[in-house]
């Protein structure tokens, strides 16, 4: 029974791995086409400009300078952390950086015990994933070039 749980364990952290690598591998192609890049970028802009969704759900009119709402929402700091590194050629090894940093800065270091850490950490996985999906979604809705 214990072997049979530690192959299981084995098994999901293996398959996220090369899910992680085929990621990596399509982004790395990505982002060494600047034309690609150009477009992403903009369309990202446009989608977070127009309409976007809080992590409470609530429909937000808001322009993307708006600090009070990045102050408040961690995952939306780093995703426009991460769209600022995409204004030049870059490479992947940078915005993984950039998330790292962002990761120890508003999830690890706050964290003054492992059951902390554990609440931060799957509340940030939880409205991450959110904001990630209503990006993907207005993206599709609104037939942006990028999101292909």
């Amino acid at each position: 029974s214990s072997s049979l749980t530690e192959v299981m364990m084995f098994k999901k952290r293996l398959g996220r791995k090369i899910d992680l690598s085929n990621v990596a591998k399509t982004l790395r192609a990505i982002l060494r086409n600047n034309s690609k890049v150009t477009v992403l970028r903009s369309d990202l802009y446009a989608v977070i400009d127009h309409v976007f969704l809080d992590v409470t759900g609530k429909l937000l009119q808001t322009t993307f300078g708006n600090s009070e709402l990045l102050q408040n929402n961690i995952e939306l700091k780093c995703l426009t952390d991460l769209m600022l590194l995409l204004e030049h050629p870059i490479d992947i090894r940078l915005l993984l950086h950039c998330m790292s940093s962002n990761l120890q800065a508003f999830v690890i270091q706050p964290s003054r015990t492992q059951e902390e850490l554990t609440k931060l950490a799957s509340d940030f996985q939880l409205r991450w994933n959110f904001l990630l999906n209503a990006v993907s979604k207005a993206m599709t809705l609104s037939y942006a070039d990028g999101f292909g």
